[in-house]
């Protein structure tokens, strides 16, 4: 990590700093349902069935906090092997996330004013296709294919930082009206969260992943 550059120190806080707010709610969450004092709407299934919601935090966590390590090209480029590991970590903390985050979208009864129509079928859609991603991005990197792998490693990260950009428009829009949104504003807002990570995506991928020598800037987990 020492080879490490500024520029790439600064990219890595970047990513931290904007994971935090989910990151440390996603904490606080846990300890709600050890008994702590409660942050969200009561859900009672969610209470009597918590494992879910902790296992996709922490994996949440793992996958937003420890992937930002894999778009350092000074990791992948010097210390192949930890890349590779990390990746590997990345990857099976990507999957419990999305198929978390699926089976409670399924199985909990959640409040109207939190979730609609429109955000649940989302939720579904954006869920399965992480797990698409991140399964194709394991068929490319075994046949070498380091484009695609990267790419579809890079959109499934877009989609798992959705949180984050949810919470920057949720205070915003707190800060501005005073209010939080609630019913299909809100899900509204969580929608454009998605749809602006997955345009950043591929407009990081086109200015990023592709370089002279078309050595991807991924998640890589090979």
């Amino acid at each position: 990590m020492g080879s490490v550059t500024r520029c790439e120190w600064a990219l890595l806080a970047t990513i931290l700093l904007y994971s935090f707010v989910p990151a440390f709610g996603g904490l606080l969450r846990i300890l709600e349902l050890a008994g702590g004092p409660a942050i969200a709407p009561e859900n009672p299934r969610a209470m009597t069935d918590p494992l879910p919601i902790v296992l996709h935090i922490l994996s949440s966590f793992v996958f937003c906090i420890v992937g930002a390590l894999q778009f350092l090209p000074s990791l992948r480029r010097n210390t192949p092997a930890l890349h590779r590991r990390v990746g590997r970590t990345v990857v099976v903390a990507g999957l419990a996330s999305a198929l978390t985050g699926l089976w409670m979208t399924t199985h909990y009864t959640l409040p109207a004013e939190i979730q609609g129509p429109a955000l649940f079928w989302a939720r579904i859609v954006l869920s399965l296709s992480m797990i698409g991603l991140i399964t194709w991005a394991l068929f490319a990197i075994r046949s070498r294919n380091h484009l695609s792998h990267g790419a579809a490693m890079f959109r499934a990260y877009a989609i798992g930082q959705g949180a984050s950009t949810q919470a920057v428009l949720g205070i915003g829009w707190i800060i501005v009206t005073g209010t939080e949104a609630l019913g299909p504003l809100r899900d509204g807002m969580m929608i454009i969260a998605w749809i602006l990570n997955l345009l950043i995506a591929e407009m990081l991928i086109r200015r990023l992943l592709i370089n002279r020598d078309r050595t991807p800037l991924g998640l890589t987990a090979s």
